[in-house]
This record gives C-alpha cells, sequence and structure tokens, in this order.
C-alpha cells in the first residue's frame, strides 16, 4: 500500500499546466490496494450516516446527482488518516503555490446506478473565503469509465465572472453549458483508473454526467484552503451556511483555524 505521508512529485510542467487550467488530473497518487483499503472504510461510513429515503426518481437534479456526505473524518479513524493523508495536502499546497493547507471539509459523492448528472457549478459559489486559494481533490474509488459519470472540466474557465452566482441546479447547468460553449472553453472528460485523482481551483466550472451503469460510481473528495485563508462576510445563504457549518466560531476577517479545520500541510512543520 502506498503511505499516505509519501510525498508525491509533481513536475514543473504539471504545476504549469494547472495554474494555467485550474485543473489537474494525476496517475497513480495510490496504487488498487490503498484504494481498496479505504474504499471499505468509506462505503462502511457513509452507510452508517446516510439518512436519504426518497426513492431516486422522486428527487430533484440536485438529489438525483449524488448521495452527499460530509466530514467523514469525524465518524471513522480510517477514513480520518485518509482525508488527513500528507501526499494529499503536499499535491495541493503545490499545486496552489502556497506554503501550507487547512482542511476545509470533505465529502463523499456516491452517485448511485441510474444516478442523475451533477449539472456545471464552481464551489466556491459556497465558500465565505477571502482568496482563491482553494482546491479540491476528487479521488475515485474504483475505475471509473465515462459510462459512470467521470468530471469533465471546463479548462481556464475560472477566468469568468458571469455565473459565480448560480448554485448547483438546472439553471447552472442551462445558463453554464451555453456560456462555457460560446466562450469556446476546452471541455475535458476521460475517464478516471485506479489511483488516479483530480484537483481543481474553486473557481473553475465543472460537472459529471450520470451514471449508467447498475453500480454505485463512489468518490471521495477533500477541500483544502491556504493555511492563511481569512474569512470574508458571507455573500449567499450557502455562504452563511458554510461560516456556520465548517468554520465554527471564527469571525469575519480571521483565518479559518477553528478545530475542525486543522492544519494538514506545511512547509514550516
Amino acid at each position: 500500500m502506498v503511505r499516505l505521508d509519501d510525498p508525491y512529485l509533481l513536475s514543473e510542467k504539471q504545476i504549469k499546466f494547472f495554474r494555467k487550467n485550474n485543473f489537474i488530473k494525476l496517475k497513480n497518487v495510490f496504487d488498487k490496494a490503498t484504494i481498496d483499503h479505504y474504499n471499505e472504510a468509506i462505503s462502511k461510513t457513509v452507510e452508517s450516516i446516510e439518512t436519504t429515503k426518497v426513492p431516486l426518481e422522486n428527487r430533484d437534479t440536485y438529489g438525483k446527482a449524488f448521495l452527499q456526505l460530509f466530514n467523514l473524518w469525524q465518524h471513522n479513524k480510517d477514513v480520518r488518516d485518509f482525508v488527513f493523508s500528507k501526499r494529499l495536502a503536499k499535491i495541493a499546497s503545490d499545486l496552489m503555490g502556497v506554503t501550507g493547507v487547512r482542511l476545509y471539509h470533505d465529502q463523499a459523492l456516491f452517485k448511485e446506478a441510474g444516478g442523475g448528472i451533477t449539472p456545471w457549478h464552481a464551489d466556491q459559489y459556497y465558500w465565505p473565503v477571502e482568496s482563491n486559494k482553494t482546491i479540491t481533490v476528487w479521488i475515485p474509488l474504483q475505475k471509473t469509465p465515462l459510462s459512470m459519470g467521470p468530471l469533465e472540466f471546463s479548462s481556464r474557465s475560472h477566468i469568468i465572472k458571469r455565473g459565480r452566482n448560480l448554485s448547483i441546479s438546472d439553471d447552472s447547468e442551462e445558463i453554464m453549458d451555453k456560456k462555457l460553449r460560446i466562450k469556446d472553453f476546452d471541455h475535458v472528460i476521460e475517464p478516471f483508473d485506479i489511483g488516479e485523482v483530480s484537483f481543481h481551483s474553486g473557481w473553475v466550472f465543472h460537472r459529471a454526467g450520470p451514471n449508467k451503469t447498475n453500480k454505485m460510481r463512489k468518490v471521495m473528495t477533500v477541500i483544502f484552503i491556504d493555511h492563511e485563508m481569512r474569512l470574508k462576510s458571507p455573500e449567499n445563504d450557502g455562504q452563511k451556511n458554510d461560516w456556520n457549518t465548517w468554520c465554527p466560531n471564527v469571525k469575519i476577517g480571521e483565518i479559518i483555524a477553528s478545530p475542525i479545520n486543522p492544519v494538514l500541510y506545511s512547509k514550516d512543520l
């Protein structure tokens, strides 16, 4: 198994690609044994805390997109070890060009068999943070062909200002699909191998197709922020919710250093 604190060395070419396009896919971040081990721990945790009772066909677009569970690290030691991996945190720090990163929160995103699309959106719409030094690692827990709905990225779309006021919805899918195609950004959608992961910035637009298979598409994500990130005044209800939920007791203008936002990597440690 890959040791979770062993460094993954990025090339200058990879770093330049990320900073231009605001996403990157990296092969062999983990091996199959590591993914299989943490897949079991994550899946058991999801099963223990998932409470959705509404049948898939009766849900709205967001509900059909995935089962979404947060901060699994607080429920299971093995999951905590995985989320707190210095291997992942250092990649995030190196790609963003910061000296350290904190945990914002983690999410399990399990797209059920027959699950629908994940509409175009930019994650940072929901985050009350002062800068763009944010990044999400997307870790499939199985080989993920196109038929399972892997992430699709709109390369360089982080430069777009219009659309940043849209929550994930049918509207964001329709409006941003047209906007991104008018701007002629490259759309990158590729399968993921076992152990391959992607990193994307908070303002790059992305989506996922439906899961056309008869198996669950299991994905674990971790959101990292610059370890010196400060809380800004929320601009929408989503950001107000995130302030209360993921930045508890932090005041506007303060560094987001609550007990659930630990530093996961620092060049000084």
